[in-house]
């Protein structure tokens, strides 16, 4: 040791607390035989609690719980798991990607209804979209002209249905609030 050398000592161990990186850190890309992290996604390959097989876990970054889970391949010992690599990792981020578009896609349509109806005045689309607020659930009702232009809009409660007949019962009724 030189003279102006100062002797290094261990840090305690909660020292280096909010110098590590986290889960949700986007920039930590990590490339292991049971967890890859990656481009928003991570890959974990887990126990499988139903059987002496194993599963891989698609947890989207930001979200607690996976977008996607199932069975993941032994490896040739038959009793570990197959290590993960970049061909499985991107067919994983794909079927997840597609499992949450398709939850969305379902969302919407469970929150969204609409017809378009030819009235004397062109045609009109008319609009239900419920707002599942948990202090203050609603919904919109509206209507649009054909150029896209709102023509009217009303609050309706969230159970209201929305049908044809009713939609063109709202328009001869000068768009007034149903009910």
């Amino acid at each position: 040791m030189t003279e102006n050398a100062t002797p290094l000592t261990p840090l305690p161990p909660n020292a280096a607390e909010g110098n590590e990186l986290t889960e949700s850190d986007e920039s930590c890309d990590i490339f292991e035989a049971r967890l890859w992290r990656q481009k928003g996604w991570t890959a974990r390959v887990i126990k499988n609690e139903d059987d002496e097989g194993w599963a891989v876990e698609m947890i989207k970054d930001g979200e607690a719980d996976p977008a996607l889970v199932g069975p993941w391949t032994m490896g040739r010992d038959k009793k570990n798991p197959k290590p993960l690599d970049a061909a499985a990792f991107a067919t994983l981020v794909k079927t997840a990607a597609e499992v949450l578009r398709r939850h969305e896609q379902q969302l919407y349509a469970a929150l969204h209804k609409e017809f378009t109806l030819d009235t004397p005045a062109g045609r009109i689309r008319v609009t239900l979209d419920i707002v599942p607020d948990e202090y203050d659930p609603h919904a919109l009702l509206a209507a649009h002209d054909a150029a896209g232009d709102e023509l009217a809009q009303v609050r309706v409660a969230p159970d209201f249905k929305l049908s044809a007949a009713r939609a063109g019962a709202w328009i001869a009724d000068d768009y007034r609030k149903p009910g």
